[in-house]
């Protein structure tokens, strides 16, 4: 039993962070958790995530310096936020501390409540096909995480039966959908789905277009697990959460499960809902996979040509990259263009919007290398002209008047001369110098490295 428990803590840290990273990626800045139970305690990931959630700004303490008795503080407001008026979730035997000390069995305790309140149970409270059965309140069944919740009764829209109410909301359109018209036997959110078969008939319901289920029937189980979670993954943009082998063994983790499937709640067809709004959703997501390869590559390439010595060749590559970046600018930016009634971007947008932020750092950092390899004085100046750029982006808010915002800029320049370690003033009193650096460092600025 103890190795039990043990294997199906593993499994659900490893489904708890991708479902919180696929959230987190819509954060400014995108964040990334690495581990669950140590990036938790300091209470900013957890407070970034509630915010993406609800959509609402949370107080947090911020910073590298950050001590325990900060990390309690951010917890706390989390924890207050969730058993508060406007979401009224019953917390059972989680407090502060235990987050604090990374405690697995709490934190992934407090983690699938936040699921089944925020994405499950708000998902299959929606289903048309469960309104008559709806009450005014909900408990959702969560004994194995020393969590109870309810659902917020400020909510006008239907809510799924008391007593594990979203979970048998979920089964039941699963079994009522999907499952039952291929003759595929689903009684749980456990060994029902390890042969893969039951993934594939929840996406032939809702693409059948996408899934030959009579060669599916005829495939081993991994590699029947491992197509479908792939084929949800591009044709809907439903992230992975799981892996094939947590899923082939005698008893999957059902919670891990119920995460997973939940997502495809969101593609429920609706009468509402014409066809070319689909096929429209299907050719963004496809343009959006396809910039996000283009820069991932160019990412590699950068990271590769990085490596090499500094000369003329390498030289001729970073521009040339550097070119091929910027000729994407309006391209990213438009795609960044949020299409959801909250304003939010879409996991595809945000992991572009990622993956142009990381090759444009790198580009940076190269192009700081390529400075230092020069000659001295050059190297000195190219560093410090790196810090000045620094600066610039951090502490100049653009102003709709250019005027204004070269003026800041000017400000901002002549206190990083001053305040610099290297002494390049005489440089400055050149006219021609002074002039390049200033026209660099205000389109460096007023160029917007993303939406």
């Amino acid at each position: 039993i103890q190795r039990l428990n043990t294997v199906q803590e593993a499994v659900q840290k490893r489904t708890f962070t991708k479902w919180i990273n696929s959230h987190l990626a819509k954060s400014v800045p995108p964040l990334v958790v690495s581990d669950l139970f140590e990036d938790i305690k300091d209470g900013v990931m957890l407070l970034a995530l509630l915010e993406v959630l609800s959509g609402q700004k949370l107080p947090c303490e911020r910073g590298k310096k950050l001590k325990r008795i900060h990390w309690v503080a951010n917890i706390g407001t989390a924890l207050k936020f969730l058993e508060g008026r406007k979401v009224r979730i019953k917390l059972v035997n989680i407090n502060s501390t235990d987050i604090v000390d990374g405690r697995p069995a709490i934190v992934l305790g407090l983690v699938w409540t936040i699921i089944l309140y925020f994405q499950i149970e708000e998902l299959t409270s929606s289903l048309p096909a469960l309104q008559a059965q709806s009450s005014s309140t909900s408990s959702l069944d969560s004994s194995a995480s020393s969590t109870e919740t309810t659902s917020p009764p400020v909510k006008k829209k239907p809510l799924p039966p008391p007593q594990g109410g979203a979970r048998k909301a979920l089964l039941k359109w699963v079994q009522q959908t999907a499952t039952k018209r291929m003759g595929i036997d689903v009684r749980d959110f456990g060994p029902s789905w390890r042969t893969g078969l039951a993934f594939f008939a929840v996406i032939h319901y809702l693409q059948p277009n996408l899934v030959d289920m009579e060669q599916a029937w005829g495939r081993p189980n991994q590699e029947n697990l491992q197509e479908a979670f792939s084929l949800a993954e591009k044709e809907l943009g439903i992230p992975q959460l799981l892996d094939p082998e947590d899923v082939d063994v005698d008893k999957p983790d059902e919670k891990s499960i119920m995460t997973y499937v939940a997502q495809f709640l969101k593609h429920h067809p609706k009468q509402s809902d014409p066809e070319d709004t689909q096929e429209d959703e299907r050719e963004q997501r496809k343009s959006l996979r396809e910039l996000k390869t283009w820069l991932e590559q160019l990412d590699r390439d950068a990271m590769q040509a990085q490596e090499t010595e500094a000369n003329l060749a390498v030289q001729r590559l970073f521009k040339s990259l550097r070119v091929q970046l910027e000729m994407k600018r309006k391209q990213v930016e438009s795609a960044l263009q949020s299409t959801q009634k909250d304003g939010m971007l879409t996991v595809d947008q945000a992991l572009v919007k990622q993956a142009w932020e990381k090759v444009s750092n790198r580009l940076l950092d190269w192009h700081l290398k390529l400075d230092r390899s020069l000659p001295a004085p050059l190297d000195q100046v190219g560093s410090w002209l790196h810090q000045a750029e620094g600066a610039l982006r951090q502490e100049v808010i653009m102003q709709q008047a250019h005027e204004q915002t070269a003026n800041i800029i000017h400000r901002a320049l002549e206190q990083h001369k001053v305040s610099g370690q290297l002494n390049i003033q005489p440089l400055f009193d050149q006219p021609q110098f002074a002039l390049c650096i200033h026209v660099c460092a205000y389109v460096y600025v007023c160029v917007p490295v993303c939406v």
